[in-house]
């Protein structure tokens, strides 16, 4: 194990680290330094979609890696082309653009929907309608677009064009309406607001209030998306269709990349020098999220995902049911699930008592667990988490 993290390193103290310090993993399983293996349900914040050590993954980086790293997007990169036309199938979008990460993408989401009702003639139309509690990352236009204080506090000024309604309130939605603005920035899952999903109804109402004042949809895919709700994109199970969808997190499963998938209209507002990256789409992360895609889009694999994360779901209930007093509301969907506690009992204190029993989770606002496990989780790992759980509120009830 780790110690005297804070005193010996020279790493930027700007998080909140355990100490433990992990050498290699395998499947959903992580084993440190000192040999301890932990069951992984955190998949380094829903990014280890294929787990740890995936043989395909690691297959086709070794492969990539012998014979290109890197020549910047001044060139065609044939694994971008690959890649973005798996993702425009699966979205039933058009255009890709390839960044590094879910604030790129969504910073990059904004842009585009900006640039778009420029370009149809709209100047006007530059504000970004978000959720309270979203959270769409740490840039400074991210976190204009987040109400949390906690994320904003010594950062100011805030930059203008975001404006903030209610959390899955459709009366607060359209009151906000207008020519002004360009687009609806929705999590249909909310993951650091505390895994809490939108109503059943509200992508479609929304959908709809886009369409109604000429305004677009981003959906904030970067950590619901890539088959993590049992589906590839969250949004697809209430049937819409966005203009604009931000990805990151799970693309290539733990190897850096982001990316924006957009409608040809939309995409056609964006030219050559009105936005790039670097290392964004490299070889190197096409490689990756080519097998990460290829694997979740065979036969099959998302329907398992959905029929193991129900039995994950039926236990969290039967936890429910017996620890009432402890679990407040049990939230998410698929493998992006929540546990909200009473106030009584500590999200922190319970997340360390999972650690003893050996297993990972992160924790979330409004005093919530998330469980984020990699999408091969088994339905015996299932059961174990499911039993640690167990063991501690049988702890703290007596």
């Amino acid at each position: 194990m780790m110690t005297n993290y804070a005193e010996n390193s020279a790493v930027m103290n700007t998080y909140g680290r355990t100490e433990i310090a992990f050498v290699r993993g395998d499947g959903c399983w992580l084993e440190s330094d000192d040999g301890t293996r932990f069951l992984d349900c955190a998949s380094g914040i829903a990014v280890n979609t294929l787990g740890h050590a995936h043989p395909k993954l690691v297959a086709a980086l070794q492969a990539q890696a012998g014979k290109l790293w890197h020549t910047s997007n001044l060139y065609r990169i044939p694994g971008q082309e690959a890649v973005a036309k798996k993702l425009a199938s699966l979205s039933g979008l058009d255009q890709v653009f390839f960044c590094n990460s879910g604030a790129e993408a969504t910073e990059a989401s904004v842009k585009i929907a900006r640039r778009a009702a420029h370009e149809a003639g709209m100047p006007e139309r530059m504000t970004i309608l978000c959720s309270s509690g979203a959270f769409h990352g740490r840039t400074l236009g991210m976190l204009a677009a987040t109400d949390r204080p906690a994320f904003r506090t010594g950062f100011g000024p805030m930059p203008a064009g975001f404006e903030h309604v209610s959390f899955g309130n459709m009366n607060s939605l359209r009151a906000a309406m207008g020519p002004h603005v360009a687009a609806i920035m929705i999590e249909a899952v909310q993951g650091e607001g505390g895994a809490k999903q939108v109503p059943s109804d509200y992508m479609a109402e929304a959908r709809a209030a886009a369409d109604e004042f000429g305004a677009l949809i981003i959906a904030d895919e970067v950590q619901a998306g890539i088959g993590r709700t049992g589906h590839m994109f969250s949004f697809q199970e209430s049937g819409i269709k966005p203009d604009i969808v931000a990805l990151a997190k799970g693309l290539a499963g733990g190897f850096p990349v982001g990316a924006v998938i957009t409608s040809e209209k939309v995409g056609n507002a964006m030219t050559p020098g009105t936005h790039g990256s670097t290392f964004g789409g490299n070889p190197l992360a096409m490689a990756a999220a080519e097998v990460v895609l290829d694997e979740l889009s065979k036969p099959g694999f998302l329907a398992d995902v959905q029929r193991r994360a129900a039995l994950l779901d039926k236990g969290l209930r039967d936890l429910q049911n017996s620890y009432p007093h402890m679990i407040e509301e049990l939230r998410g969907r698929g493998f992006l699930r929540g546990i909200k506690f009473a106030d009584d009992y500590n999200v922190a204190t319970i997340m360390a008592s999972l650690r003893a029993q050996h297993v990972l989770a992160v924790p979330a606002a409004e005093n919530t667990l998330r469980l984020l496990p990699p999408l091969i989780i088994s339905e015996n790992e299932i059961d174990i988490a499911l039993g640690a759980l167990a063991h501690i509120f049988e702890t703290l009830k007596a």
